[in-house]
């Protein structure tokens, strides 16, 4: 039997948990010497290898000494939080990344403090100590400040503490000592963990942290065995989150080896699983000794804090996309279902006036990554503008607020601090640096930043970074002032051509080019007023004028706007939809008809 200890790798978004993940395989003989290896071999998905984030919490394991050392790999990023609250049950001890220049982040209090609710001791790991700004002594006194802040206890504040740059596979115990490989961190794991302790002869017990799904063994459950052993083929009790108990059969089960699952007959307490054999298992679901019935604690996850409504797409292109698969309500909600199978920050129900969904989420990166996933795989839909999720605290109606780090040059702090203001935002801090830049912090309500960070990145000139983290629901703050443009909106279906669209540079910023299909009701541009103005991107010069080589203007059309998915979600307004297809992302209004809306408006 092995003696197992399990850690998770927790940090605020780019703090290089990925890449210390890959240096603790790469040092530990999980790879072939002639094996070609990607960098962030545990970001599997497409999405997190062509944004460089972590979106899905995934295990691996290494061999270290006599020990086996389960790693969780977990999401930075404070949208997928939920996949961060559920794995620290499993785990003996947390690998907190901190980054030597940065300091601690809104996202590495979030995690630290679920570390710290668990009672886990975390390991301080200060990464990327070569940076030419980086302030180890500092961020280690700032980290230490954040445990206080966090009520960490005596034995807690008490963290050993490692250095090292990821990037290389380095860890060192102290700034004077260059170290040579990763084995500092994991002979201090090893110190500051005794492995797991058990009885195999004990009645199973274990608790379902995490799901998966196989397209050919169904739904997998992922958990700790916390008592005694479980077998392939055995028979099981399952205690559901609500009470109810059934039982089911073990029809396969895994352990991670490297980067791989690796079938087994049986696996011990300590030991990170996935089974298959039951249709309908729950993160927090219990499975114990059928003669020997105890659920544990269920796991609580925090609410989603933001929705939007998944319609089916309903402008006259809809199903002209040579791309699209999935185009029905059926379709969506089948993809939907799929999606609860694993994706347990998600909420969805069934629109009562409208062909479509609600969906909620922990933020827009959350929803704006499963929008992307199902474009990818064919599916066509309109999407609304996302919406803030109100609850009632103490008989007060609140609303989500966000912490907000912003760095910036000190000439566009003024520019910041006033728009922030104006979407209803409190500064709490402010630091000026002696590179001329200044730190500030906020706290915002969601809806005030929603739209937000396109304005920002242009006040800014793309000098500065903006970081948001969910932070807790505050009471309402009232009114808060929307998109400051209107849209340039097509009253005409056709192709746009160049000789209009010219014209049309005036009025604001296109974002259609020319020859682009459009239909009446599509948005083609943004006004450079603050109202929606009907215009025709489809006109052609007439063909009876006079031609002259010296009168005739030469058309010179600016390069069009393009918005990706997050840009054209906090772009829209109430009235207006994204609508998603595989091939394009095209902005509309809810109503084409522009005498429709005229009407509607004079109301």
């Amino acid at each position: 039997m092995d003696k197992i200890i399990n850690i998770a790798v927790v940090a605020h978004v780019d703090a290089g948990k990925s890449t210390l993940v890959d240096a603790l395989l790469n040092q530990n003989g999980v790879f072939r010497e002639n094996e070609e290896v990607v960098d962030c071999v545990m970001d599997s998905n497409d999405i997190e290898r062509e944004r460089g984030i972590t979106i899905y919490s995934k295990n691996c394991a290494i061999r270290y000494k006599d020990y086996k050392i389960n790693i969780v790999d977990t999401p930075g990023h404070a949208d997928f939080s939920s996949e961060v609250e559920r794995i620290m049950k499993t785990v003996d001890t947390v690998i907190l990344l901190v980054d030597a220049a940065e300091g601690p982040m809104p996202q590495t209090r979030f995690v630290l403090n679920k570390a710290l609710e668990q009672n886990l001791k975390p390991i301080l790991f200060i990464n990327k100590i070569d940076k030419k700004d980086a302030r180890p002594q500092e961020v280690v006194d700032m980290t230490f400040d954040l445990f206080m802040e966090l009520n960490a206890t005596d034995e807690q504040l008490d963290f050993p503490i490692v250095y090292g740059i990821a990037r290389e596979g380095i860890a060192q115990l102290s700034l004077d000592e260059p170290g040579k490989d990763i084995s500092p961190l994991l002979d201090i794991v090893l110190k500051q963990c005794k492995p797991y302790e058990g009885n195999e002869n004990d009645p199973l017990q274990m608790q379902v942290s995490s799901l998966d799904y196989d397209s050919f063994i169904g739904r997998l459950g992922i958990g700790r065995v916390t008592k005694g052993k479980i077998k392939n083929g055995q028979t099981v009790a399952l205690a559901k989150n609500d009470g109810t108990i059934s039982s089911f059969r073990i029809s396969k089960l895994f352990v991670e080896e490297g980067i791989k699952r690796v079938e087994k007959d049986v696996a011990y307490y300590g030991d990170i699983v996935t089974f298959a054999g039951c249709p309908d298992i729950s993160i927090g679901d219990t499975v114990c000794d059928k003669d020997n019935i105890k659920p544990m604690e269920p796991i609580v996850i925090e609410r989603p804090t933001l929705s939007m409504d998944f319609l089916v797409n309903s402008s006259p292109f809809a199903g002209k996309d040579k791309l699209s698969k999935f185009i029905t309500s059926r379709h969506i909600k089948e993809r939907l279902e799929k999606e609860l199978e694993t994706n347990v920050g998600l909420e969805v129900e069934e629109l009562p006036d409208s062909d479509g969904y609600k969906v909620s989420g922990r933020g827009e990166l959350h929803l704006s990554i499963l929008l992307e996933n199902m474009r990818r795989e064919g599916y066509e839909l309109s999407v609304s503008k996302p919406e803030v999720l109100y609850k009632e605290v103490n008989g007060v109606k609140c609303e989500p607020f966000e912490k907000v780090i912003v760095n910036c040059p000190s000439e566009y702090s003024g520019t910041i601090i006033n728009d922030l203001q104006e979407r209803k935002a409190t500064l709490e801090v402010v630091n000026n640096d002696e590179n001329n830049y200044v730190h500030l912090e906020f706290s915002a309500p969601t809806r005030g930043l929603i739209g937000y960070r396109s304005a920002f990145i242009t006040n800014t000139k793309g000098e500065g970074v903006m970081v948001r983290s969910f932070d807790e629901y505050k009471p309402c703050v009232g009114e808060i002032s929307g998109r400051k443009n209107g849209v340039l909106v097509s009253m005409e279906n056709g192709k746009t051509l160049g000789f209009s669209l010219f014209n049309l540079q005036d009025r604001g910023t296109l974002i259609v080019g020319p020859a682009e299909e459009v239909y009446v009701g599509m948005i083609v541009g943004i006004n450079n007023r603050d109202n929606d103005l009907n215009v025709n991107p489809c006109k052609n010069k007439q063909l009876t004028n006079t031609r002259a080589s010296g009168s005739d203007e030469a058309i010179a059309l600016i390069k069009p706007k393009t918005f990706s998915l997050e840009e054209a979600l906090e772009f829209i307004e109430d009235d207006e939809y994204v609508e998603v297809t595989p091939s394009a992302i095209r902005l509309r209004k809810k109503i084409l008809d522009p005498n429709e809306r005229f009407r509607l408006n004079r109301k």
